[in-house]
């Protein structure tokens, strides 16, 4: 078993910003795992948005907060991440994003750059200092792929003196392995 996977290496290094995140975002429900990770690992009085595009997905991550009786910290919302302004009006401290497609579903419904990128700028708008984006980006599909050059020269032009901007990759996969992108609002 791999312990070191991407998403493992998220969830590692977001743990301790996630226990003092009071306004959190799951910018892709997707089948409920981010979901569930930060409602189990935030303050009880936080909030927890969850977006997905997906009835299903939605569904997904209804029934596994249930089953873990944590529904009632957890927003969920059939909408675009790229619409999170329209739901979420206060600062945000702390958002992940979990790219491409819903595990066991089409492959023909997948994140895009456009919406992506939008939905990044919006989190990064209403980001409090200390706050963190995390994003994992598949770049081994034709849209992820196109996604995460996109993503790339974004965040390359972020202001360094607002943000930090992390990557990293396993680099001795040979067919395109994901990509982790932290992002840290450094000051306002």
């Amino acid at each position: 078993m791999q312990v070191f996977n991407i998403l493992n290496v998220t969830r590692y290094l977001l743990i301790n910003k996630v226990k003092a995140a009071s306004n959190i975002v799951d910018a892709t429900a997707g089948n409920g795992r981010d979901t569930l990770f930060l409602a189990q690992n935030s303050p009880e009085d936080a909030t927890v948005w969850a977006f997905d595009i997906q009835e299903a997905a939605l569904q997904k991550t209804k029934q596994l907060l249930i089953d873990h009786q944590l529904i009632s910290k957890v927003q969920l919302i059939l909408d675009s991440h790229a619409h999170i302004s329209r739901h979420i009006s206060g600062s945000v401290d702390l958002a992940m994003f979990n790219l491409g497609y819903l595990p066991g579903a089409s492959h023909q419904i997948t994140t895009n750059y456009l919406s992506t990128i939008e939905a990044v700028r919006q989190i990064l708008d209403i980001l409090s200092v200390g706050g963190v984006i995390s994003l994992v980006a598949y770049p081994g599909h034709a849209e992820g792929c196109q996604e995460n050059i996109a993503l790339q020269r974004f965040f390359l032009e972020l202001p360094a003196n607002i943000f930090t901007v992390n990557q990293w990759q396993i680099i001795n996969h040979v067919s395109s392995p994901p990509v982790f992108y932290l992002i840290e609002k450094v000051r306002s």
